[in-house]
């Protein structure tokens, strides 16, 4: 299959089914912890997968722009769903410490004040609130060029939420460090990309 038919392929995929799938380890993740499956700290186990999987997808999204302009593989209809899936995962992680894990508002608080992993991830969280709020036909519309540079902050959320998972992990881990370098890399990439020339 060359890529030319890999993308009218990847096109007629509708966005419903990228929302199904990508939400469906969400689903099998929460039915692993309530059936003991996760360990012998489920919570926590729950709270990381999250997590990770709100990186991974932020990462899939950061990636949309170079994969099309370098390798030529348009992903550009399903960017929308990636970068919501990710913020979903985000908020699924969120809740899990919240209502799970802390529970205690007091403590919370405190967490988000003393804890630098904790404020950094909260940071992350609040950079995507504005954008997973107007991922939507209306506010491109209303804020028409505004929205191209509003949705720019999606690079020091994903930078953020990067260096949240380099601080919560003990002692020299590999896979947060290469989670970081491989958001460096995208977001290079876009700073070195020319700008696609029109038809």
């Amino acid at each position: 299959m060359d890529l030319s038919t890999l993308n009218t392929a990847l096109r007629r995929v509708p966005s419903w089914l990228v929302y199904l799938c990508g939400l469906a380890p969400a689903v099998w993740l929460f039915w692993q912890g309530l059936t003991g499956a996760l360990g012998v700290e489920p919570i926590k186990a729950l709270e990381h997968r999250y997590g990770e999987l709100a990186l991974q997808f932020l990462i899939a999204s950061l990636a949309v722009t170079p994969l099309r302009r370098i390798v030529g593989l348009n992903l550009m209809s399903h960017r929308r769903a990636l970068g919501l899936l990710s913020f979903v995962y985000v908020v699924c992680h969120l809740l899990v410490w919240l209502l799970l894990d802390v529970q205690i508002p007091s403590q919370i608080l405190a967490d988000i004040a003393k804890r630098p992993y904790i404020t950094v991830g909260m940071l992350a969280f609040v950079l995507l609130v504005p954008l997973a709020l107007t991922s939507n036909v209306v506010s491109i519309r209303k804020l028409g060029t505004r929205w191209r540079k509003l949705h720019k902050l999606s690079y020091p959320a994903a930078i953020l939420a990067a260096v949240h998972f380099v601080l919560l992990a003990k002692g020299f881990q590999i896979e947060p460090l290469l989670y970081l370098g491989g958001i460096g890399v995208l977001l290079v990439l876009r700073l070195r990309l020319p700008a696609p020339k029109r038809a």
